[in-house]
């Protein structure tokens, strides 16, 4: 995956400039059956695209405008979901028989049914050949509307799934096989080269603020490019990993104070460093599962592990511009992301969005698994609807991002002024599944979820 970096200067700054969007934790949709969507269509976690495909982060106005009418849509829990519980269990056979008859009805779908029964992670995909059906299991309980717009556990404050990242999940299994499902942040060639004809005419006075040319370089360098790969550009989905992405580089710019202890940004921890002129750190995150586990039968299966890690590596660039992975680390970078790594789940607590990230990096895992092993076959499980054959579940859409403006943000280092931040997410589903283990005890979690006779879509195991 390519990432974003900028060149060098001959005056001793170290410059990588790096789109910067303020984000919120969190966004609601209600697809529709008949007439419109809910509220404003292009603002997913406090990130707004204009319908030329330019990014812009919400003002402080269009947040209070987006938390009210929220609140107002989304119904407070009631009866068993109120209850919170290790082993909240949804059958896919009756999720989508239920979602058939909402369809029918002509109605929007229940806020329950559009979170997944308030279920905040996937641990457990259990086969039930007998019914014809397939469970997935994990942590669950009610859900509250928080003031940053986030919806989450009332307890543990992580975000609740949504039914849409699921359905995105399982209809681009095929397409994610090779190269995975990733979006990154890239300079156009005419940038760079604007960039660095500018930085050639500059003249550094002793004392000078570099701050001072930032208007220069935000004109010169233009707007970025915003790059998917195999996501859908207009879902909720694909604005999960763009504003996680985004948010990860505030961080580590110091454009905004990081939201946990024991996470400073990465313009403090390389403040002393020696930085060579060509080189630049980038960051992605990427999944951090465990070996996938299963049973003898291998009818129940667990997914384990803290979800998602921070990587490293330093990129050079060349006098055009020209950006190549080096496969080196520089000491301060490797410790911002192990640092990250480390507070991650804080992290998805204090901002949801990195919750989310994770959300929809198991809901990609377990799509895989069930498509990849074919469960949904061996479970003799219809999946059609789910799988967007024949009827579509309809969901709300998104303007595709296109294009963001460029910031800087300035630090004092032993070698000049370091500006810099690039990164990306990177979702590599098969190479988790491939990695398997056996657990034969996991047959008593498929025999304490199984639920006979039950009429509802979900329940408590």
């Amino acid at each position: 995956m390519r990432r974003c970096c900028a060149p060098h200067c001959r005056l001793g700054l170290i410059l990588s400039v790096s789109a910067a969007i303020t984000v919120m934790g969190w966004a609601f949709f209600r697809p529709q059956v008949r007439g419109g969507f809910f509220g404003n269509n292009n603002q997913v976690g406090g990130v707004l695209v204009d319908a030329a495909g330019l990014v812009r982060s919400s003002t402080l106005e269009e947040r209070h405008q987006f938390l009210n009418r929220l609140r107002a849509e989304v119904a407070e829990p009631q009866g068993n979901f109120t209850e919170s519980t290790d082993l909240r269990v949804i059958s896919l056979k009756k999720l989508q028989q239920a979602i058939a008859r909402e369809l029918q009805t002509g109605e929007s779908l229940p806020d329950e049914m559009m979170m997944l029964a308030g279920i905040q992670r996937i641990e457990y995909v259990l086969l039930y050949p007998e019914q014809n059906d397939i469970l997935l299991a994990g942590p669950g309980e009610s859900w509250v509307v928080r003031d940053d717009a986030s919806v989450v556990g009332k307890s543990s404050g992580r975000p609740v799934m949504m039914l849409s990242d699921l359905i995105v999940a399982l209809q681009g299994v095929e397409g994610s096989r090779h190269g995975g499902i990733s979006v990154s942040i890239e300079p156009t060639a005419e940038g760079r080269q604007r960039l660095l004809k500018m930085l050639g005419r500059v003249q550094m006075q002793p004392g000078q603020n570099p701050q001072n040319l930032e208007p220069m370089m935000r004109e010169a360098f233009g707007p970025q490019l915003v790059k998917f790969t195999n996501v859908p550009l207009q879902s909720h989905y694909a604005r999960v990993l763009l504003a996680a992405d985004y948010q990860m580089k505030r961080i580590s710019m110091a454009l905004d104070p990081s939201p946990v202890d024991g996470l400073p940004s990465y313009l403090e921890l390389a403040r002393n460093d020696n930085h060579t002129g060509n080189e630049n750190p980038r960051w992605w995150m990427a999944c951090n599962y465990d070996a996938l586990s299963h049973d003898q039968e291998r009818l129940a299966w667990r997914l384990s592990g803290q979800g998602v890690k921070t990587l490293t590596e330093q990129d050079v660039s060349d006098k055009s511009g020209q950006v190549q992975a080096t496969g080196r680390k520089s000491k301060s970078a490797e410790k911002w992301a192990e640092l990250m790594t480390t507070r991650f789940d804080d992290l998805a607590v204090a901002n949801p969005i990195f919750g989310e990230l994770r959300n929809v990096m198991d809901l990609t895992v377990v799509a895989t698994l069930i498509l990849h092993e074919g469960l949904d076959q061996r479970a003799r499980c219809d999946l059609s609807l789910l799988l967007g054959q024949g009827v579509q579940v309809p969901m709300d859409t998104y303007e595709a991002p296109k294009s963001i403006a460029p910031h800087c943000s300035f630090i004092r280092g032993k070698a000049g002024w370091i500006v810099t931040a690039s990164g990306g997410v990177e979702i590599t589903p098969f190479d988790v599944v491939e990695n398997q283990v056996l657990q034969p005890s996991l047959v008593e979690t498929r025999q304490r979820a199984a639920a006979e006779g039950a009429d509802s879509w979900w329940w408590n195991g």
